[in-house]
């Protein structure tokens, strides 16, 4: 029967560029997703035509999972099934460019899936732990820091004081707003009575109440506790730059995400004029994108989240980039960082000179239960598996017992307007 030229076939021939070393070859690229605490993770997994090498990696877009998902089955796979696993650049780098038009969340959390899984192998055959392949530790552990959060004052630094008393030395805060917008804690309804929007979002209550937060906590808290805190990109760049002058007598280790992506332009000069430390960059989708907000002078700490820059091949160059212009590093790691992926950020945070601090999430135990492997922090700190590539593996059973469903981000984020009605970068 002849060959249709107008219908691609399911999976190209894939040529090898140059001979491989021997005859290993990916023989499958697949997406699992799964939700073990309501967040959707989605993991990547390579196959190979050794029954027992396998690599598994971080491609989690929790807001828009079934994209990532489609991309890696239908896309991915089909560039990659053939190649010899070894060769991780070169691999990333074609499936970046077959797309032609390139960059964006979807697109390179699906390359991170696929770039750490082939980092993940390339340890199990070498026997090593992925950082021993990355040059060797440069720190025993991590520094990690805790989200503290409470509906009002009292309850945020109640919480920060039991994440004290486990060992923590950094501690982000953040309290309850009025109105359905606040973020890091459950805000209030009807909170503007009045107002054409009654559930809105203030932003001169939040610039006027936050300084008061800071300075109970470092009261109360202590001069030896480094605190942070997170804006979530809802200010414009001179509200950022009054905020963080309000918070200069309370010494903050860093001041978080202060402006949205489409004024990363103006972050040179509000990190000029702040006298606390600027942290941005889990909003960039590429790589360029958070280089030049190193080169740019943008950043005191860039905070990615490596996967939606393409996995660990450019957080290590980033890492690098960083450690040339006194950047440091503070990699995303929140709940919607899989397992496979916190392991990928300690990774590079203990190779690094550039290192900063790392956010830590306590996960739970269906989550070690579909993860095992999945790292535990002790007193505030993290140390990577000493198992070869990331010592976790995932179990499909336990992870089909918890389906995933569509994030609920979307609605939380319709709910950030203000008093006005208008929306707010959430």
């Amino acid at each position: 029967m002849p060959v249709d030229p107008t219908v691609e076939p399911a999976f190209p021939t894939v040529t090898p560029p140059w001979p491989a070393p021997d005859d290993l070859r990916i023989t499958a690229v697949r997406a699992i997703v799964t939700a073990p605490e309501g967040i959707p993770l989605v993991v990547v997994r390579v196959d190979t035509t050794d029954p027992q090498i396998y690599g598994l990696g971080c491609a989690t877009f929790t807001q828009r999972w079934h994209a990532v998902a489609t991309y890696v089955d239908e896309h991915v796979a089909r560039l990659a099934v053939g190649r010899h696993p070894e060769d991780i650049e070169d691999i990333v780098r074609a499936v970046k460019f077959s797309s032609y038009w390139r960059e964006g969340p979807v697109g390179n959390n699906a390359i991170s899936g696929l770039d750490m899984a082939l980092w993940d192998i390339a340890g199990k055959r070498a026997g090593l732990p992925v950082h021993a392949l990355l040059g060797g530790r440069v720190r025993a552990a991590v520094p990690t820091y805790a989200h503290a959060s409470g509906g009002d004052v009292d309850a945020t630094l109640a919480s920060a004081h039991a994440w004290m008393d486990s060992g923590w030395r950094h501690v982000r805060l953040q309290t309850s707003q009025p109105g359905r917008g606040s973020y890091g804690s459950t805000g209030s309804e009807a909170a503007y009575p009045g107002q054409p929007n009654e559930d809105g979002w203030d932003v001169q209550h939040y610039l006027r109440t936050t300084p008061e937060l800071f300075a109970r906590a470092r009261a109360e808290l202590g001069d030896e506790v480094n605190l942070l805190h997170d804006v979530h990109s809802r200010l414009t760049p001179k509200q950022a730059v009054l905020l963080a002058r309000a918070l200069e007598p309370y010494r903050l280790f860093f001041l978080e995400d202060v402006v949205a992506p489409e004024f990363f332009d103006e972050l040179p000069g509000v990190r000029a004029a702040s006298p606390v430390p600027i942290a941005v960059g889990e909003l960039c989708t590429s790589l360029t994108d958070a280089a030049r907000l190193i080169t740019g002078g943008g950043v005191d700490l860039i905070r990615c989240h490596i996967t939606a820059i393409g996995g660990l091949t450019p957080a290590r160059k980033l890492a690098t980039l960083a450690e040339f212009h006194g950047v440091q590093t503070a990699w995303h790691s929140p709940g919607d960082v899989s397992p496979v992926g916190a392991a990928a950020n300690v990774a590079v945070d203990v190779t690094s000179a550039a290192f900063g601090i790392q956010e830590y999430h306590h996960y739970s135990e269906p989550v070690h239960e579909v993860f095992p492997g999945t790292l535990r922090a002790e007193a505030g700190y993290l140390r990577p598996n000493v198992a070869p590539g990331w010592g976790i593996d995932i179990d499909e059973e336990a992870a089909a017992r918890y389906p995933a469903g569509l994030s609920r981000h979307d609605e939380w984020a319709l709910g950030v307007r203000g008093l006005d009605g208008a929306l707010y970068a959430p």
